[in-house]
């Protein structure tokens, strides 16, 4: 299949994913109720099509949304013309630079910064179709280096496919609340991901599975219960998000 066809097919795909359904858009507003508030400052890195960062505006929050896929941000940007959302092209990790980026065209849900993700996924479940064929050289950022540019943030949502832990190991103050995805394939990302928060500060932990968006216990579990509970699950569980909350 050419190029631009898997691109345009890719591109439709993430459309459907995140805009198909828009009676799960009221869910993932109610469940960001509890982090982003009318005023605050969110950071949405990683932000795709822009649906997370839509739902944050509609809570009253200013965003600094985050998305190095060419074809995604110039999507954003075409059409979120509210003045509240900074849109930064580039990736976020561990210092600044530049970084490559693996694109899959046909699935780019899935693209990484992380080539040891990327090998560790690509032959389970739910990864046999895809190919990773594009690779792009990227500038790169810190949370850091966010912070300092913009501010600090209520919340920060990172869906980045693998590279997770090397953005916390970017950031050295606490945040109020931070979401991050788990993949059960490679449940060590969160796992590291969840001790990167434990060096900045005192968390709790809940989370939740695939598009539910309501969270799975009923109490915020210590880290120790968290990543319990995360190496007890099947490499064929759904994956889905965790959730950080600084106790007060």
């Amino acid at each position: 299949m050419p190029g631009e066809l898997l691109r345009a097919l890719g591109f439709s795909r993430s459309l459907l994913i995140y805009y198909g359904q828009p009676w799960q858009r009221r869910k993932v507003v109610n469940l960001y109720r509890e982090f982003a508030r009318p005023g605050d400052l969110v950071f949405d890195i990683g932000a795709h099509v822009g649906s997370r960062s839509r739902a944050f505006l509609s809570l009253g929050a200013s965003v600094v949304a985050v998305e190095p896929q060419p074809d995604f941000a110039n999507f954003i940007a075409r059409t979120i013309s509210d003045k509240r959302l900074a849109l930064l092209r580039c990736a976020v990790g561990r210092e600044p630079g530049s970084v490559d980026l693996h694109i899959s065209s046909r699935h780019p849900t899935v693209t990484t910064t992380s080539a040891s993700w990327l090998s560790s996924v690509q032959h389970t479940s739910g990864f046999e179709q895809v190919a990773w064929d594009r690779l792009e050289r990227v500038e790169m950022t810190t949370l850091d280096q966010m912070i300092s540019d913009h501010g600090v943030p209520a919340f920060c949502k990172i869906d980045v496919e693998g590279a997770e832990a090397d953005i916390l190991r970017g950031l050295s103050q606490a945040l109020p609340a931070v979401a991050f995805e788990y993949i059960p394939a490679a449940i060590a990302v969160a796992h590291e991901a969840i001790k990167e928060l434990q060096r900045i500060g005192s968390y709790r932990f809940n989370r939740t599975v695939g598009e539910k968006h309501h969270f799975v216990h009923d109490r915020w579990l210590k880290p120790e219960d968290m990543i319990r509970q995360l190496f007890e699950l099947q490499q064929s569980s759904q994956s889905g998000d965790i959730y950080a909350r600084l106790e007060r």
